[in-house]
């Protein structure tokens, strides 16, 4: 599985600067004035991983295959887009469809970039989003618990939609419906406001390394745990390097990580994610799964007839791959594993299935 990001925030305060740099491409078109992007722009991203490199090494691999991520550039939001403003109906269902939302939030004063409000507040820009978000999610529930539509919903999802309704009339924190339900069953409802959220503070490159007071107070208020402070534009900057360079320029202005490695790092573990890997002289591969994921299910992200036919897992831990170097004398020092159908995936195994078709 690959999982789908939503870029979304106020117009002008990013998103497609930030697109182009993740994907590495121009694909977004950026520029001065808002509702630039209409239709939502898609770019999928192979996800670095060092350890998928030293293993397609040791395994003299053909091939190596990353596993993706995909960002999506929506359109930016205005008051008002969960009544058609700005097309805001339009664009509040692209993010219906994507796994976790990223809100771009401007934290940087600027005369040459246009703002659509008067001052710079990201608390604020912040709240308008999550409000339309949340009145669009009014709507569609009201629709949905109609009398007419109500028959075509099963039991759990009317009571997410119920206990959603209640919390959103009630000013209620609506993330508690997840110490209620399976995250699944969640997931299906649709809903705008239950979407796992990332805040990229966009600032110049001056705040890059410590932020500002506009980050500063967004952090007081919403804390660090999603919270990632990236300039855009010095992302977009880094992108067009050749590696030396990029290395040398992000040494420069005191940056350890792209931005891309740190919105991975935040996705998978808000999405509660981890990677398994295959590998071999052919190819050697990383494979996203859920964390708590047994072994048929992983399996299953190869190929349906892996899980069908599952027979045994051959397992070794990533460490003992990297120091034995590889399945030949791992096996011969003990560190091969047979687990079977209870197995739970650990992040880093490495992975060869056993199975009847």
């Amino acid at each position: 599985m690959s999982f789908k990001c939503g870029i979304v925030g106020l117009p002008n305060v990013g998103k497609s600067t930030l697109f182009n740099a993740l994907t590495n491409s121009s694909k977004a078109q950026a520029a001065n004035f808002p509702f630039c992007t209409i239709e939502p722009n898609i770019g999928i991203v192979p996800v670095p991983d060092e350890r998928l490199d030293k293993l397609a090494i040791i395994s003299k691999s053909k091939k190596k295959i990353n596993t993706t991520i995909e960002f999506v550039d929506i359109a930016g939001l205005v008051e008002g887009a969960s009544k058609g403003e700005g097309l805001g109906n339009k664009f509040l269902s692209h993010i219906r469809e994507v796994d976790a939302v990223i809100h771009m939030i401007r934290c940087f004063d600027s005369d040459d970039i246009q703002n659509v409000k008067t001052s710079v507040d990201p608390i604020r820009d912040l709240e308008i989003i999550e409000t339309e978000m949340m009145l669009a999610d009014l709507d569609s529930i009201q629709k949905r618990l109609e009398k007419n539509n109500k028959k075509n919903i099963d039991e759990d999802q009317l009571k997410i939609l119920k206990i959603a309704l209640d919390c959103i009339n009630q000013s209620k924190d609506i993330s508690t419906i997840y110490d209620q339900f399976d995250k699944k069953l969640i997931n299906q409802s649709s809903l705008l406001s239950l979407k796992p959220k990332i805040f990229v503070c966009n600032v110049d490159e001056a705040s890059i390394k410590n932020g500002n007071r506009y980050t500063k107070n967004f952090i007081k208020k919403f804390g660090e745990r999603n919270t990632l402070i990236i300039s855009a534009d010095i992302e977009n900057q880094i992108n067009q390097l050749e590696n030396d360079e990029k290395r040398n320029y992000m040494e420069m202005i005191g940056i350890k990580e792209t931005g891309l490695d740190k919105l991975i790092q935040k996705g998978y573990n808000i999405l509660e994610l981890d990677t398994y890997f295959t590998s071999g002289p052919e190819e050697t591969r990383a494979w996203t799964i859920e964390k708590n994921c047994t072994a048929p299910k992983a399996a299953r992200e190869i190929h349906t007839d892996f899980e069908k036919g599952f027979i045994r897992a051959e397992t070794i831990a990533y460490e003992d791959f990297i120091a034995h170097e590889g399945w030949v004398n791992s096996k011969a020092n003990g560190k091969m594993r047979l687990e079977g159908k209870d197995y739970i995936v650990k992040d880093g195994d490495i992975l060869n299935f056993r199975f009847n078709t």
